[in-house]
Parts: structure tokens; C-alpha cells; sequence
């Protein structure tokens, strides 16, 4: 291998991401080497000589946005963040890179180290969230600018590899940004021919730039991304002149550049190159500085950036004061989003109902809730994954994101599941403040769970609207009926799972799902209609659980039901109450909200003496041991569903009146 001799400053400043990440993998004996020895030329050209960042501040606002989806190459990241001069990644950080409470972990995490925009662990989401990222550029862009003053401004920036490119994630989302014309969004594909399992040629041999090109997207071509570092920055300034399309570079690298028995093979993709290869590495690389060690003139260039940074945000600064003078009332609105304030009543309009109002699903009163939130609350985007007729994400007036429409706040993500959801986790990236929430069927949380388990570790404030919730829905039968998804997604830490029994439930939930904007929520609705509960309060959801009926004196069973199935339990009572037992009903419209409340309370909604308690919820059953106990019992389903009328399905499936009255009384 011909390498080039590392006696200018740009050959040092690369070969220390090289070395920083050599030697960081070497101590760890863990981690992926060969993408930021690859890399590393293409990432200098990008940060270096294009990208608008202030290594002082990561969280400045007008900032350009660089996305690792290759996440498992996150040394590449940390190396760049350090030299950089940001505060987040200090050399002992490098040094501590793998293990137990760094700043530094095996993928790069939004909350564990300032400077990472995207949490990318599983491949093909970072990608995917960039185009969430660039959405809200545009979106905003569109609302804010005025002549003259472009308050937004950035471009969103992603280096993903092979992996990302052939994950479907990855896919679905490049096509809904081709066909948007997000041309604010460039891709640097890290073209090295090497996955885990060898050579990509045993699986992967398409013409990707053809593919993207198809898309929509400007597409190029880097040959040499191993020493042409004119050329990827010329490709860059290239690509930000088309300002139509979004763009990709395919930039041809040598996965592990510089070891002279490693690179260009599947071994150095996932495995440290080890003191004697590292040593060879040097050589080849006529690299003279030892492990941690990085020269200071490749320190002194690298942190330009900070003045660089500074400089721009100040320019920044007093364009946002120009635009405050004279532009007060938007300025005030861009200003409070920034700051993550919801707007004062922001909620005030939410619908409550009495038992005498009319019984209707819970996706329709999710719909009323959109509505009545979506004039005082300007940040809420969202859509539907092509069911916006089914799951009634609308709102009245509003019209659709599209190329020329950015400034919309409705957005059409198409039959497109998996990429709606890591577009969503990057319009909350974004910083902006902005809500954003996406709708589809219950039972395609399962394609989205990867996105939605990214919201949850992330901290992301992302709504998930989740209709067609149970057996209930009827005909389309159990491919589309959802079981396990209930538990599936109650299993998740930090998503809180909501499904609401009427309509002031559903006032609650989303009182709930937008105040919290460092957790997601999944709202589980229903197809079918319901009752409206005479005890119900939209109040009482932010406790998880609570007692909306209750005997006179301590009670001897307690039917605990959630969505739909609640007016079963109410009705259930009555009966129960009739022939003398003394009956509590408890709505559990959220477990982990009830968890989270104090022993005293939990213990004053389901008290230990009673020990026969009757669940009821048209899902499994998975889960509900915990307040059941070994003398309880559920009235659940266990097995998938058919394909019948709605009605006819709950019944045989044993959700009745007197099912649940049966069950009750046989617990003793």
C-alpha cells in the first residue's frame, strides 16, 4: 500500500484521528478501527474546511449537524470532538473509551457526550433520523426567515457505510427525502466493500448511487477518499449548491488505511488491531508519536475551530437581534421553542365529556385532541404512515409538508413505518422544540421498535399514535389485530404506554404525552367506540392508574381495565354490586405511570389485603401477573386473533358483561 508521508499539517490532523483511535481501541481491546482510519481524510475535509460548529457551545442553535450513522465507528466521532476543542471529550476520555460511566461509549449517545447529534447504534437509524433533522430545518426555515435575515440556516451532514445503505430503515427514509427535495441534506457514503461477514460482494453488489439517484437525490463520486481530500471538499461545495435535491458522495476509501496486514479486510472492521499491527501502522504512516500522543501543531490547526465557532455564532447573534427588533412576535415564538417552554393554555381547549355525552373510539377523541391543540400549540408536526383516514391524525386547515410547502406542519410519510419513527427521534434532535408525532396501526409498532426503543434511550418527547388497538378492530383479522404488542411495548424503560378507557382519558394522555418532552409515549387508541366514564377526569392520568368506582367499605375485588374494556369492568360492577359484593374499579390507563407513583399511593388504589383482582384488557395477558398475583385472574387473549366483525370478535373472545362477571365470581 502507497500511503502518503504524514509531514504536512493535513496528514498530521488526520493520521491523529487515526492514532486517537488506534490506540483508544488497542486499550479498550474493543471497538471498530477500520471505519476512522478510512474515514478519517473525508471527516477532515468536512469538519475542517466546511462544517459550521462551535466546539464552546455544541448547542448552538444555527449549527450544521453531522450525523455518524456508522455509529459502531464512534472513535472517528470522539477523535473529531477532541481535537476540535470540544469540552465533552478530553484526551482521558479518549482513553476510557468502552468503559463503565465514560464520555466515550461503544456508540455514540446524545446523552452521555455533548457534540453527537444522533444517538446511532443500530444501523441505518442515523441516517434515517438526519432526515428528520433536515425536515425540521426546512420546516423552520420556511416559518422563521424573513428577507434578508435567515434566523435558519445549517445543513444537516452524515457519513453512513455499506450497513446503513443496506438496512431498509435506511431506504424508506432516502426515498421520502428525495421526495421532498431536502436539499440541505448530504450524505458522505464511506464506500469501502468490507460488512462483518467479508467483502460486500457476498451479498451486496447494486449501483447505490443509481439507486439514489432514482430516489431523487444529487448523486457523486470520490475515487480516491483515501488522499483526495481537495476532491470530497469540492464534492461537498458541489452538493450544497444544489439546493433541489438532497445529495450523496460515494467516497471510495481502504477500510483500516495504514496497516499494512489489515487493511481492506473484515478483520479490522470490528476487532483492535493490536500492539504489533499498531506498531507496523506507525511505520507505514511515518507516524513518530507514541500512544495518546498527538502533536501540538496538529492541535493548534485543529483548534481554529473554535474561534471559527465563536465567530459565527456572535455573527449569528446579532442577526437574531436584528430579527427580535423587527420581527418581535416571531422572534418571541422561535425564542420560547428554543427554550423548550410549551406556550401558556397551551392545552386550555382539550375536550372533557360527562357519561351523558356520546361514546366514541379513542382514535376519534385523539382527533379531537389534535384539533384542539394544534392552533395554540405551533411547534406540534406530525402525520401519518399513509392512514391518516384511519388513525385521524389531521388537523383541520392544516396543509401537508411538501417541496414549496415546507412551512406545513402536516407531513405525509407514506406506507414508510420504520423511517417515520427515526424521522420523528430527529425532529426532536433537532433542538428546536418542536412535538412531533406520527400515527399508524397498533400492530406496526413492531416494525417501528427500533425507532421508538431509540426515543425512549434517547429521552425524546416523540408521540407515537397507535390506533386499531386490539381484537377489536375487526376484520383485516390477526395480521393486523395486535396481542403481544401491548407488552412488547410496555417492556421498553422511559416509553410511557398509554391507552385511555374514554374521552377526558384521552384529554389526559395528551396533557401527559406533550408536557413530557424527554420521553416518549405511545397512545394505544381504539377502532371500536366507548362509554364515557361518569368518574373519568383528564387529571387523574398523569397517575397511571386511579379509582374511578368504588363499594362503600374496604373492597373484596378490584376489576382493573384499560381502554375499551374499561366500560366491561364498570358494567361488570354494577352487576357484581347487585348481588352484594363491594366492587372497586380501577382504570389503568398507563402501568408506568402508576409505577412511578409512591407505595402509599399504589397502595390506596390496590390495597394488599385485597387479593382478588380481575384484569381486563383485550391484549395478552403477559405482564399483568404483577397485580394479579396468584390469586387473581385477567380477562386477556393469549393466542392471535380471526377475521369477523369487531363485535363478534370481542365476544367469542370472551369480552362480555357476563364473562367478566363469571371470572369475578370465580374468584371466590
Amino acid at each position: 500500500m502507497v500511503v502518503a508521508p504524514s509531514t504536512s499539517v493535513e496528514s498530521l490532523c488526520i493520521n491523529s484521528i487515526r492514532f486517537l483511535a488506534i490506540d483508544a481501541i488497542n486499550k479498550s481491546n474493543s471497538g471498530h478501527p477500520g471505519l476512522p482510519m478510512g474515514c478519517a481524510p473525508m471527516s477532515f475535509a468536512l469538519w475542517d474546511k466546511v462544517l459550521k460548529h462551535n466546539p464552546k457551545n455544541p448547542k448552538w442553535f444555527n449549527r450544521d449537524r453531522f450525523v455518524l450513522s456508522a455509529g459502531h465507528g464512534c472513535m472517528l466521532l470522539y477523535a473529531l470532538l477532541h481535537l476540535s476543542g470540544y469540552d465533552s471529550v478530553s484526551l482521558e476520555d479518549i482513553k476510557q473509551f468502552r468503559q463503565w460511566g465514560s464520555r466515550t461509549p461503544g456508540h455514540p449517545e446524545t446523552f452521555e457526550t455533548a457534540g453527537v447529534e444522533v444517538t446511532t447504534g443500530p444501523l441505518g437509524q442515523g441516517i434515517s433520523s438526519a432526515v428528520g433533522l433536515a425536515i425540521a430545518e426546512a420546516h423552520l426555515a420556511a416559518k422563521f426567515n424573513k428577507p434578508g435575515l435567515n434566523l435558519v440556516d445549517h445543513y444537516t451532514y452524515v457519513l453512513m457505510g455499506d450497513g446503513c445503505n443496506q438496512e431498509g430503515v435506511a431506504s424508506e427514509a432516502a426515498s421520502l427525502a428525495g421526495h421532498l427535495g431536502l436539499g440541505k441534506l448530504i450524505a458522505l457514503y464511506d464506500d469501502n466493500h468490507i460488512t462483518i461477514d467479508g467483502n460486500t460482494n457476498v451479498s451486496f453488489t447494486e449501483d447505490v448511487l443509481k439507486r439514489y439517484e432514482a430516489y431523487g437525490w444529487h448523486v457523486q463520486h470520490v475515487a480516491d477518499g483515501n488522499t483526495d481530500v481537495a476532491g470530497i471538499q469540492r464534492a461537498i461545495e458541489a452538493a450544497k449548491a444544489v439546493t433541489d435535491k438532497p445529495s450523496l458522495i460515494k467516497v471510495t476509501t481502504t477500510i483500516g488505511y495504514g496497516s499494512p496486514n489489515k487493511a481492506n479486510t473484515a478483520g479490522v472492521h470490528g476487532a483492535a488491531l493490536g500492539a504489533e499491527e499498531a506498531e507496523l501502522t506507525r511505520k507505514a504512516l511515518d507516524w513518530s508519536y507514541g500512544p495518546f500522543e498527538v502533536p501540538q501543531e496538529s492541535y493548534d490547526h485543529w483548534r481554529q475551530a473554535i474561534n471559527r465557532g465563536g465567530a459565527a455564532e456572535a455573527e449569528w447573534n446579532t442577526l437574531l437581534a436584528n430579527y427580535r427588533s423587527q420581527y418581535p412576535a416571531e422572534a418571541a415564538q422561535f425564542e420560547r421553542q428554543l427554550r423548550g417552554e410549551l406556550p401558556q393554555g397551551w392545552d386550555a381547549n382539550l375536550p372533557s365529556y360527562s357519561a351523558d355525552d356520546k361514546g366514541l373510539a379513542t382514535r376519534q377523541h385523539s382527533y379531537n385532541c389534535l384539533n384542539a391543540i394544534g392552533p395554540s400549540l405551533p411547534e406540534l408536526i406530525g402525520g401519518s404512515a399513509d392512514l391518516t383516514h384511519s388513525n385521524l391524525t389531521d388537523i383541520k386547515g392544516e396543509g401537508g409538508f411538501q417541496k414549496g410547502a415546507e412551512a406545513n406542519r402536516y407531513l405525509h410519510f407514506g406506507v414508510r413505518e420504520h423511517a417515520m419513527a427515526a424521522i420523528l427521534n430527529g425532529l426532536a434532535y433537532h433542538g428546536s422544540g418542536l412535538v412531533p408525532y406520527g400515527g399508524t396501526f397498533a400492530v406496526f409498532a413492531g416494525y417501528m421498535v427500533g425507532g421508538m426503543r431509540l426515543s425512549a434511550l434517547s429521552e425524546l418527547g416523540v408521540i407515537y399514535v397507535l390506533t386499531h388497538d386490539s381484537i377489536g378492530l375487526g376484520e383485516d383479522g390477526p395480521t393486523h389485530q395486535p396481542i403481544e404488542t401491548l407488552a412488547s411495548l410496555r417492556s421498553i424503560p422511559n416509553l410511557l404506554v398509554m391507552r385511555p378507557g374514554d374521552g377526558n382519558e384521552t384529554s389526559g394522555a395528551y396533557q401527559v404525552a406533550v408536557s413530557n418532552r424527554h420521553r416518549p409515549t405511545a397512545l394505544i387508541l381504539s377502532r371500536q367506540a366507548m362509554a364515557n366514564q361518569a368518574n373519568s377526569t383528564a387529571a387523574a392520568v398523569a397517575k397511571g392508574g386511579y379509582i374511578l368506582e368504588d363499594s362503600n367499605g374496604a373492597p373484596d375485588l378490584i376489576l382493573i381495565g384499560t381502554g375499551t374494556e374499561l366500560e366491561l369492568c364498570t358494567k361488570a360492577a354494577a352487576q357484581l354490586r347487585a348481588d352484594g359484593k363491594n366492587v372497586r374499579v380501577v382504570s389503568m390507563p398507563c402501568v408506568e405511570l402508576f409505577e412511578e407513583q409512591d407505595a402509599a399511593y399504589r397502595d390506596s388504589v390496590l390495597p394488599a389485603a385485597c387479593r382478588k383482582r380481575l384484569v381486563v384488557e383485550a391484549s395478552s395477558s403477559f405482564g399483568w401477573h404483577k397485580y394479579t398475583g396468584f390469586d387473581g385472574d385477567s380477562v386477556s387473549i393469549d393466542r392471535f386473533g380471526a377475521s369477523a366483525p369487531g363485535p363478534v370478535c370481542l365476544e367469542q373472545f370472551g369480552f362480555t358483561v357476563d364473562n367478566v362477571v363469571a371470572k369475578a365470581k370465580a374468584l371466590g
